[in-house]
Parts: C-alpha cells; structure tokens; sequence
C-alpha cells in the first residue's frame, strides 16, 4: 500500500482569516482565496484521513523587528516604507531606507539576496511568534485534530525566526549564513520526503513560500519531485507575484497539478 505525506505551507490566520464582513478580524497578510483553500482542504484531510500517513506543517515565525517588516526599516525622515514595497541596497547604500536595528548586516542581506536575482519585498508585521496571527487556521486545525485522533502526529516546522533573512521555503532561508543553523539546509526534513511514496503540497501563498518551497525541493532533492502533486485549489498568489515557472519546471520533472476534487486516496 502506498504512503502518503501531507505537506502543508503557512496555513496560519494572518494568511487565511478573511475576517467578518467588515474585515474585523482578518489577517494581517491574509492572501485572497486562501480561507477557502483551506476550507477545502480541511475537507480533503476529512475525506482522506484514513490513507494520510504524515502531516508535516510549516509556521511562519517572525519577530516584530524583522527583515521582512515595514517597522524594520525607515526613510531619511524617519518614516517607515508602505507595505509591498521594495527596498533594493543601492538604495540602503545610498541612504535613502536604513535598517533600525544593524545596517550594515542588513546590507549583506540584500546583496545577497540581489547575487540570487531577488529583490527584497517588505510586509506587514505578521505571524508574530506566539501570536493568535501565527496559529492555524481553525477550520484546517479541527480537520488535523481529527485526523491525528486515530493515533498520529503530525509535525510543524517552525521557520522565519532568524530576524536577518527572510524565510519563504520549508528547506532553507532565502539567504543562508554558515554561522545561523536555523537558516540552513533543513536536510532531515528533506530525507523525510523521501521516506513516502506520495507527497501532497499545499498551503499559502503559492507565489512565495509554497512556490520558493517547491523550488528548493527541485534543487536539493529532484528525485522526489515525481512523487508530487501540488493540490492547486488549496493555495493562491499574492496578487501582483507569481512563481509559475517553479510549477512549470515541476511539471516538467513528473510533479502532478491536480485540484483536490481530482484526488481520492486510497
């Protein structure tokens, strides 16, 4: 019988809560379309719970000072830039933005990062570390609790706590310093990929951190990709960002695009 893993991306309220109708409540980040993704996939887990062997689930985890967050960095005149916003390190070097906290490590950053073909966008504070924000969202974590009642465990993964590098994909930070563990090469749970025959993905945003963590997965373990399948109408962009040349190269690499209605397992 074949096993099956469940790989879940960021499925927290600051991504996912949609709020009431007049937005009270939402989260600070929430993605459009991701509350019924994971009201959809919240019905997958339930009508799969049986034949789901594993549920791993990535948490976004940042401080309040962090890279990625608008109060991190401030202007000339001392005003912090508006959220999605760009700030590139000619413009640090320039000292048009500089960072609150430490310039000059926050420069290396985003030379870095730019030595990739990068550029660094910045957010509203979100998932703060023990922050309702930062929790599951309650639809998908009722259909979790549910599926771990039959005896299993399912295994988060906490990543984003570094506060000098942002941390899209499940494998790695987007910049990775040899003297920070916690933005390395997470290769225990790669290997644990490779301890399943199939391998579901979903999660938020499918323009940042699902795509970046299906990115790194083609370059650190590209035989696992064929055991794949990205559950599509379990995620949705940012508006305005896209990765669909990650998907296309999964694709290519024998990773499965299905919806969750096409999925039945048995």
């Amino acid at each position: 019988m074949a096993s099956n893993l469940l790989l879940i991306i960021d499925p927290q309220n600051d991504f996912c809560n949609l709020g009431d109708e007049n937005g009270k409540g939402r989260g600070a980040l929430y993605v459009p379309g991701a509350h019924d993704d994971m009201i959809r996939l919240a019905g997958w887990i339930k009508d799969n719970k049986q034949k789901i062997d594993h549920i791993i689930i990535t948490l976004d985890s940042h401080h309040l000072m962090d890279i990625s967050h608008t109060l991190f960095w401030v202007d000339e005149q001392g005003n912090h830039p508006e959220p999605f916003s760009t700030i590139r390190a000619a413009e640090v070097e320039q000292g048009r933005w500089r960072s609150v906290i430490d310039n000059d490590k926050s420069l290396e950053y985003l030379q870095k990062l730019e030595a990739q073909g990068i550029t660094h966008t910045v957010w509203p504070p979100h998932c703060l570390i023990g922050s309702e924000g930062a929790a599951i969202f309650p639809p998908l974590m009722e259909a979790i609790t549910e599926w771990a009642a039959q005896g299993r465990y399912y295994q988060p993964v906490m990543k984003g706590t570094y506060p000098f590098s942002e941390h899209f994909g499940a494998f790695a930070a987007q910049v990775i310093f040899d003297d920070v563990p916690e933005t390395q090469i997470n290769s225990e749970l790669l290997d644990t990929l490779g301890e399943f025959d199939n391998i579901f993905l979903a999660g938020e945003a499918r323009s940042h951190c699902v795509g970046t963590t299906l990115k790194q997965i083609i370059d650190y373990a590209p035989i696992v990709v064929q055991k794949i399948t990205v559950l599509e109408d379990a995620m949705s962009n940012v508006p305005g960002f896209k990765m669909e040349e990650v998907y296309s190269q999964a694709r290519d690499l024998g990773a499965k695009l299905l919806t969750t209605r096409m999925v039945t397992l048995y």
